[in-house]
């Protein structure tokens, strides 16, 4: 465990920020508790010491403003306790929520690359509540447990010795042992639930994201299952935890059992002396009932430690993959003049995977020129522009933008690239405010007039809202051409010297596709193009044209040039057009 705390950036650091409120938090919740114990304590002598008819009601005055003041002190210092450390805790969950959030906006470019959906869901669902529930239920019930367990048994060594060393083994049972077995055993089996829950999410997000292939097929019964299908595990599992819980917290109640005839017994050895001393007897009896409501609590706090440690794990490592990609050099100034962009014997690969992406790829790319990368799937060309847009960093290499490297442009990057992909993500709005995402600034004009650059402005004009119609959740209401022509003029609307295309005309007609590569060509025409791309219709409006195959630049030249003096591009040329013989 202290290795754990070593390692930890979401539990440690923040235990340390605002200790005022902690340790007055802690405090309340203490004296909470011998407020509880002094009440059943005095209410213990007071119904004895009464029982024996005292000739004057000031003899057991003093007991009874005890057990006033404990009376109203209990429930007003339980109060203050959990406003203190509700507002503590709502106070550093805020701050965690927000830390998650700024940790995956930093790693968005690749966030989901390395994570898949379903876990990215558990971490924003659960493990940000668990940590809530480790504050408030584990930590907070087990420091004031234990510290009031210290002070009972100090108090106790006090009156007597024989008495405090039997409290000391009873309470090392109940807090130290119970909770220790508890972790063991319910721990195996909340980590499996877990398991089994994160399994669901995958599922379910899986089963969502293809639902219209699940109807399609006529699999509507197995759509269903899909995210339902770890249940049945998990209500067995659950029912063999309540089981444990049962007869664990049977055997708390027991030890609780013990301490009371332990007490009994105690007494009428060691306060026998005379009627005032045995008034005490039922004071401590009485006074060991609250340990019931204070101690038992912090086996059921150990018990899910396991499963705090697998959320915090997790974030953990959500930080420091995040993290690791995270560039650390200084935030350079730039123009956004762009001349060049530059390779420099670059190579890539992912820490976890011993071969290289790419390999020793060196590439300049002057301002206004259309540069075409192609190649056959998984040769690394996605992986090419995330290096040149500074997402990720090269394992060996330079990227740059007028000699100045790539990631110190991070703040800059929205105002030189544009990007443009296969999918473009269009938001469940109307269409106008979906192409002024690009550019917040721009006019409600400018916005038509990219609309109609992009030749979407008829169409448009057609639909009863026009600009105001709603496209409904990624642009359903649209086609595939349509999507990308609206992603196009957002484009248009940021108006960025850079624009990478990746694949944007995969899964469209010939006719959609053409259509669409002649607007990229006449809209684009003064921007600096990169385009990748896995097949060669278009490419003779660019300037350049490099293949990727194995990690490495296998052909270069202009598409004239490679036609003419490149029998594998022609042949590649010609399967592409369907005319190889």
């Amino acid at each position: 465990m202290r290795n754990f705390f070593n390692k930890d950036t979401w539990i440690k650091p923040y235990l340390k920020k605002d200790k005022k409120l902690l340790f007055t938090a802690f405090s309340l919740g203490i004296v909470t508790i011998i407020c509880s114990i002094g009440l059943m304590f005095v209410a213990g002598y007071l119904i004895s010491r009464s029982a024996t008819r005292p000739y004057n009601i000031l003899i057991v005055y003093i007991p009874v403003i005890l057990a006033q003041a404990f009376g109203t002190g209990r429930p007003v210092f339980q109060y203050l306790e959990q406003l203190t450390s509700h507002n503590w805790v709502l106070g550093v969950v805020s701050k965690l929520r927000q830390r998650l959030y700024i940790t995956l906006e930093k790693g968005a470019d690749f966030v989901g690359e390395r994570f898949k959906l379903g876990n990215l869901l558990g971490v924003l669902s659960d493990d940000l509540e668990h940590l809530e529930d480790l504050y408030l239920k584990t930590i907070f019930p087990i420091i004031t447990s234990y510290v009031t367990g210290i002070i009972i048994i100090i108090l106790l060594g006090i009156v007597s010795i024989p008495y405090a060393l039997f409290m000391f083994v009873c309470f090392a049972v109940i807090l130290l042992v119970m909770p220790i077995i508890s972790v063991i055993i319910f721990g195996k089996a909340k980590k499996y639930e877990k398991n089994l829950v994160a399994n669901n999410y995958q599922n379910l997000t899986d089963a969502t994201l293809g639902v219209t292939d699940w109807m399609i097929s006529g699999r509507k019964t197995d759509f269903i299952g899909e995210g339902t299908k770890n249940d049945q595990k998990l209500a067995k599992s659950r029912n063999k935890v309540d089981h444990f819980e049962w007869n664990r917290d049977f055997a708390l109640r027991g030890m609780i059992g013990i301490i009371i005839v332990g007490s009994i017994i105690w007494g009428n050895l060691y306060l026998n002396d005379s009627q005032s001393i045995s008034n005490y007897i039922a004071a401590f009896v009485l006074g060991v009932f609250p340990l019931l409501d204070t101690f038992i609590p912090v086996s059921q706090a150990m018990e899910n430690w396991p499963i705090y440690k697998e959320s915090v794990n997790r974030l953990n490592g959500l930080s420091n993959k995040l993290d690791k990609a995270e560039n650390n050099d200084n935030e350079a100034n730039f123009d956004n003049n762009i001349n060049s962009i530059s390779m420099n014997d670059v190579s890539f690969k992912y820490a976890d995977d011993n071969s290289a992406i790419l390999n020793n790829i060196s590439l300049n790319v002057k301002q206004g020129q259309k540069l075409a990368i192609i190649g056959p799937s998984g040769v690394g060309k996605t992986t090419l522009l995330q290096l040149l847009l500074g997402s990720i960093n090269p394992t060996k290499g330079e990227v740059k933008l007028n000699n100045v490297k790539v990631t110190t442009l991070k703040n800059n990057r929205s105002n030189i690239f544009s990007v443009l992909d296969q999918k473009p993500f269009l938001f469940d709005t109307t269409i106008i405010n979906n192409v002024m995402i690009g550019n917040e600034q721009a006019t409600f004009a400018e916005a038509k007039q990219a609309l109609a650059e992009v030749g979407l402005a008829d169409y448009i004009e057609t639909l009863p809202k026009q600009y105001d119609t709603d496209i409904d959740e990624s642009g359903i209401k649209l086609s595939g051409g349509q999507r990308q022509r609206l992603a196009i003029a957002r484009i248009l609307l940021q108006d960025n010297p850079i624009v990478l295309l990746d694949e944007p005309t995969v899964g469209l007609d010939p006719i959609t596709e053409n259509n669409l590569i002649n607007t990229l060509n006449r809209v684009l025409k003064n921007k600096t193009i990169i385009w990748v791309t896995h097949h060669l219709q278009g490419l003779s409006t660019m300037d350049e044209v490099i293949f990727l195959q194995k990690g490495t630049i296998q052909m270069d030249g202009s598409p004239d040039e490679l036609y003419k003096n490149n029998e594998k591009y022609r042949k590649l040329y010609q399967m592409d057009q369907g005319i190889e013989n």
